[in-house]
């Protein structure tokens, strides 16, 4: 790794209006190096990368670049300056190819001024071979996982010659699989002498990938620690400043009778006969790789998919989900991983994203019950801690954690007897997981049905009671508590049904 500093942002101070959200904070980045940030939502982490990436301009403080200083007053300024930033939410076309995505904005034009497509697909396929992806120029960003999605960022990032490059929660859509093509992306990248900037919430990552972690907290960079000297529990205490002794919350809970069984459930695309069992009281786990299907069974399970096959029952009794409605009507409820596309409206307030699927108990014609809606929203302010100015404050404007927490007072207030979570604490900090496993084990002892979807094996193994396991669209096994391990998921997670 070289000592050359490309990038240095000394004293970054910015407010909005009376709140501070960095204070006189430092980040600087070598050739070559790979340097994380670490801190809760709302810690300063975005604010600090949308000043570097021009979205914002700091209040006070300096940017230099190679020893420069620069004036980055917009995206385009940053993009001259090699800065590019790979967000967290994938921002490509669907319905255009990979090269088209990768050349967005800055087209390659042939001698009568026409975009050339074929050489915009030449250009793209010598990055896409050089990372040695399995992957056309000519494929179409819709029909990709969100994994592959991912890396078409940073196809799309290398492409225009980047020297800094900024990942936001990179790894929250890959499988493990895709996990290890990205960090071989990355070491190909130091090679070439680019630094990157990581941010990401899943700690052990850090550990692997990354040369620096420099720890940010309510504004503030309380820490800027070589990784190989850091260690996991002062990292937490340094981003939380509390100790988290009890990470995962998971109490032995009472658990009783069938709640939800599935039967030989098939789509045609998506999976096949596939049978579950969830007890009241109960937390199962579904474990496998990005694309086995798991998401897709759920949303079958719910309605928002239509079955080709298989029966749904309830409490022993057959039931008829056509559409979520039904499902919401029958006590089922699901929880999407894509919270800002599924899950809320984020240009909405809070109290209107949480009264949401319980319109009808505070509307009635044109005569509004506020006061039983307020205090709806109170009381579940108050059970999650979740953080908010007012009820009226714009749901795009928390926190990831915060959000969760809003979709789940949402599902919540309708009083589920099951209630399924697709990823739900993807993208949220230690601190916000903390709270989530918390609800999570306070809502099983209250006897609901628990389905949770996690990619984090160790969320499963330490919240769950069973754990069924998919591979290509089929269940390949279940396994019991007392034969959990991240060995015996993984080979299920790969093993194809004939």
């Amino acid at each position: 790794m070289s000592e050359t500093k490309l990038l240095e942002m000394s004293n970054i101070t910015k407010a909005f209006a009376s709140n501070v959200v960095l204070n006189g904070v430092n980040l600087s980045v070598s050739e070559g190096e790979v340097v994380a940030i670490l801190g809760e939502n709302g810690a300063g982490k975005s604010t600090l990368i949308k000043i570097l990436g021009g979205i914002y301009r700091a209040d006070s403080g300096e940017i230099r670049i190679n020893g420069q200083t620069k004036n980055i007053t917009t995206a385009a300024i940053a993009g001259e300056n090699g800065i590019r930033i790979i967000h967290q939410e994938i921002i490509l076309v669907p319905d255009r190819t990979i090269a088209a995505n990768v050349f967005l904005g800055r087209e390659l034009k042939n001698k009568l001024g026409m975009v050339d497509a074929k050489l915009m697909e030449q250009e793209t396929q010598k990055v896409i071979d050089d990372l040695h992806l399995d992957l056309r120029a000519d494929q179409f960003v819709g029909d990709l996982t969100m994994g592959m999605q991912q890396l078409v960022e940073i196809i799309k990032a290398i492409s225009a010659e980047a020297k800094i490059v900024v990942m936001d929660e990179p790894t929250s859509s890959l499988s493990q699989a895709e996990v290890e093509i990205l960090f071989d992306i990355i070491r190909l990248l130091q090679k070439k002498k680019v630094g990157i900037v990581y941010i990401s919430h899943r700690l052990e990552e850090l550990f692997t990938i990354t040369d620096r972690i420099v720890v940010l907290r309510d504004g503030k960079m309380v820490g800027d620690v070589p990784t190989k000297e850091a260690d996991k529990d002062d990292l937490i205490r340094m981003m939380v400043g509390r100790e988290l002794s009890s990470y995962y919350t998971r109490n032995k809970h009472e658990i009783k009778g069938v709640s939800l069984e599935v039967k030989g459930l098939s789509h045609d695309k998506y999976f096949k006969n596939a049978s579950l069992q969830a007890r009241y009281g109960e937390i199962i786990g579904f474990a496998g790789l990005v694309g086995a299907g798991r998401t897709e069974l759920m949303k079958t399970v719910f309605g928002a998919y239509p079955k080709t096959g298989g029966e749904i029952y309830l409490d022993g009794k057959k039931i008829d989900i056509k559409r979520p409605q039904d499902a919401i009507s029958n006590g089922i409820v699901y929880v999407s991983e894509d919270r800002r596309g599924e899950g809320l409206i984020l240009k909405n307030d809070v109290k209107f994203n949480m009264g949401l699927v319980c319109l009808a108990d505070f509307v009635n014609g044109i005569r509004v019950k506020n006061t039983a809606w307020d205090e709806m929203v109170e009381e579940y302010r108050k059970k999650f801690s979740i953080k908010i100015t007012s009820s009226r404050q714009l749901t795009g404007n928390l926190s990831g954690g915060n959000q969760q927490k809003v979709v789940l007072s949402k599902w919540l207030a309708k009083d589920p007897k099951v209630i399924i979570l697709d990823e739900p604490t993807r993208g949220i900090d230690v601190g916000a997981k903390a709270e989530i496993y918390a609800i999570i084990d306070e809502l099983a002892s209250r006897g609901v049905s628990i389905i949770m979807i996690s990619s984090e094996l160790p969320e499963i193994i330490n919240m769950c009671n069973r754990c069924y396991v998919m591979c290509e669209g089929a269940i390949t096994g279940e396994i019991q508590e007392e034969e959990f391990s991240q060995e015996a998921m993984m080979q299920l997670a790969t093993k194809r049904e004939d």
